[in-house]
């Protein structure tokens, strides 16, 4: 994705900014188009896949990119994904990017990604996601519940965002970091100014009203692909260590479909607010 050295200071903000963040324009899926400033990416609404993005620089460990759901068409099955990756990519031939983050790139060395729950993806909901310093990709919905999508990221080389505009979800919006809040000694990427309310106009919530609609491919929608992840016998018990949700406490609520995964106190949370596993959508009994 061009140039791999990150930015090292913003003239504008000071040293503590990494400097705008936006949509690569060279590398896009061929549904997608982008407009504010690279910013805002929207996927043609015939179709659920070739949505694929990347962030047009590298990102830090540790800083959060962050995204509001502008679009939402609720008779596709799926939602966004996100990653990241350490091959810096270009334009290379016709068949980059393909069709969709999972399975298309996941499946081949240095790309990580994950899906983000379709019930925390409506117009309006913003989210973060991050790596942290042991490689683990953490997402923030709405709700400021903190899930653990998957462990592995190699953070020794440097990273690009992978934001797939997959299934329900149709645009995205990059948001940079909030001005009021100043954190010392933090570096962030640029504030930009806010942006204009959602509306739902354009959005399919067919779902939400009761009556899936009938799309171009009649009954023939995609379904979330099954995520496995082979791991040795370690490092399945370090995915075990540690809540999903708080990503402090211990792990030690074995749910209905058989994960350990969350902490006492955010399992009555979680089986209360969501009622679904964070980590494989099942329904909690």
């Amino acid at each position: 994705m061009g140039n791999s050295k990150s930015i090292e200071f913003c003239p504008t903000h000071g040293r503590h900014c990494l400097g705008p963040l936006s949509f690569h324009k060279g590398v896009l899926g061929t549904q997608v188009c982008l407009s504010l400033g690279s910013r805002r990416v929207e996927r043609n609404r015939e179709t659920f896949q070739n949505g694929l993005t990347f962030s047009s620089r590298p990102v830090r460990v540790q800083e959060k990119i962050h995204l509001r759901v502008e679009l939402c068409d609720q008779h596709w099955n799926g939602a966004l994904r996100v990653g990241f990756t350490s091959i810096p990519s270009s334009p290379c031939g016709p068949l980059f990017p393909p069709a969709m983050a999972i399975p298309d790139l996941t499946t081949t060395d240095r790309y990580w990604a994950s899906p983000v729950p379709s019930s925390l993806n409506m117009p309006g909901a913003k989210l973060r996601f991050w790596v942290t310093p042991k490689g683990v990709l953490v997402y923030e919905g709405p709700n400021r519940v903190r899930y653990l999508l998957l462990k592995g990221v190699d953070v020794r080389s440097p990273l690009w965002a992978i934001i797939d505009v997959y299934g329900q979800t149709r645009a995205v919006l990059l948001l940079g970091e909030d001005q009021k809040k100043k954190r010392c000694n933090t570096r962030r990427s640029c504030p930009v100014p806010p942006p204009s309310s959602v509306s739902y106009e354009d959005s399919c919530m067919c779902v939400n009203k009761g009556h899936p609609c009938c799309t171009s491919q009649g009954n023939n929608l995609p379904t979330d692909p099954i995520i496995t992840t082979q791991m040795d016998s370690s490092a399945e018990r370090d995915l075990v260590e540690d809540c999903a949700v708080c990503l402090s406490l211990r792990a030690s609520v074995v749910l209905s479909c058989g994960h350990r995964c969350l902490c006492h106190c955010c399992a009555v949370r979680v089986t209360a607010e969501f009622g679904i596993c964070p980590l494989c959508r099942l329904s909690i009994r």
